[in-house]
């Protein structure tokens, strides 16, 4: 929560909040809601993250070294890249799987890529892939992975709720597309999917601090569909690329939660694309297109 793409607040002014407040409150709480998705593998997201890239191995000829990295967490960005060019790699595409650009998450991958970069006396090429919210081949993805997901459900929801993860407001002021392309994704899967039925709604979660976020939040939309009568209703999470933290605990538990304490009977909480067949036949569509004449 240093990050200043992450958090732009002033350091002067940030700092005694983050640790004085955070520091000492967060921590537990979120030690807490890992406790609740943890599994043998450790972490959802890293171990999702690595199966992806084990999948992708070999796909791309033998000459091909497929690898993966956290952008916060171990096997870090740099560590992944002087491995990677200790082994002869001279061109590399960093691959960061946000489909949705925002400064807080693309950027900051790029970012910590160029850290490194600028420490290296011989520096590989590299290619960034760029964001692919609009991208039929992640539009089809999503749009096959969520039907087959509606259709194993043991009822049929009135709304598919679609949430991604909420940004401070003053992000959009300042010239961040992220909010843009959230809602453009959200549209085209809509559109693929639309039914008599099913009524579709967007939204934003992950609240945190006082400032005005994206709305409409997520957890409020929740309450307020319960309480206007629907009792059936989906959520997923088309801005993740893998389960995490905020799709098996905020969503799939603390979601299932505020929608029957609110009056909703069925809910359910659709996976991310993760290695599903359709998440990865796209995901090696996406890089052999962008490495168009290395490989």
């Amino acid at each position: 929560m240093s990050d200043r793409r992450v958090v732009e607040i002033p350091p002067i002014a940030w700092q005694p909040i983050l640790r004085g407040i955070i520091l000492n409150t967060r921590p537990a709480k979120s030690a807490e809601a890992y406790r609740k998705v943890w599994s043998e593998d450790g972490s959802p997201l890293a171990a999702i993250t690595k199966r992806q890239a084990e999948a992708m191995q070999g796909v791309f000829g033998e000459g091909v070294t497929v690898d993966w990295a956290m952008r916060y967490g171990e096997p870090s960005i740099s560590d992944r890249l002087a491995a990677l060019q200790e082994a002869g790699c001279e061109r590399i595409l960093l691959a960061p799987l946000y489909p949705q650009y925002c400064a807080a998450t693309t950027a900051t991958v790029v970012d910590k890529a160029g850290d490194w970069l600028r420490d290296q006396r011989w520096q590989p090429s590299l290619r960034t892939l760029p964001p692919y919210h609009d991208d039929p081949l992640y539009i089809d993805a999503l749009a096959a992975d969520i039907e087959r997901q509606l259709g194993a459900l043991d009822f049929n929801p009135e709304v598919l709720l679609m949430s991604f993860h909420g940004m401070p407001a003053r992000t959009l002021e300042l010239g961040d597309p992220y909010h843009c392309h959230c809602r453009k994704t959200a549209r085209l899967v809509e559109e693929r999917l639309a039914r008599d039925g099913l009524r579709f709604r967007t939204s934003f979660q992950s609240r945190f601090g006082r400032a005005k976020w994206l709305e409409p939040a997520t957890d409020a939309v929740l309450e307020e569909e319960a309480r206007a009568g629907t009792r059936r209703l989906a959520i997923v999470a088309p801005g993740f690329s893998a389960d995490c933290l905020e799709t098996l605990e905020e969503l799939a538990i603390q979601g299932h939660e505020q929608f029957i304490d609110a009056g909703g009977e069925q809910f359910a909480a659709l996976s991310c694309l993760n290695t599903s067949d359709a998440g990865l036949s796209m995901l090696e569509a996406l890089l052999k297109r962008e490495c168009a004449g290395w490989i």
